[in-house]
């Protein structure tokens, strides 16, 4: 298959992942997500039928409104950990999180030892 044809399919998946984002989670109509990504709701809509890509800018935003990661929005990527990971992360503040990295690198370390 050729490489157009692979783009324009990522393109058109793409777009379906945005509009179920719009509809499904943010419940948001395409002028109301428009305004908040910096887009004209008519070129949301292309965006939505694989006719059009957004810019990083409009990715940035959809990303922080959607909490989803870019990699989702834009290769369908499963973020569900790293959403899951975020939550959990949010509740502890950075020296917590860096003692809890430590002991989970001992615990690597102590279990790959074991193994020899």
């Amino acid at each position: 298959m050729s490489t157009d044809i692979l783009e324009k399919q990522e393109q058109i998946e793409r777009g379906k992942r945005i509009k179920d984002i719009r509809e499904n989670e943010l419940h948001l109509n395409k002028s109301q997500l428009a305004r908040q990504i910096g887009v004209s709701s008519q070129f949301l809509g292309l965006v939505e039928d694989g006719k059009g890509n957004l810019v990083y800018k409009s990715i940035k935003k959809l990303k922080d409104i959607s909490g989803h990661s870019s990699d989702y929005i834009l290769y369908g990527l499963d973020d569900t950990l790293i959403k899951e990971t975020n939550e959990i992360l949010e509740k502890y503040d950075e020296k917590q999180i860096k003692a809890a990295l430590r002991m989970l690198k001992n615990i690597g370390l102590f279990i790959k030892n074991k193994d020899e």
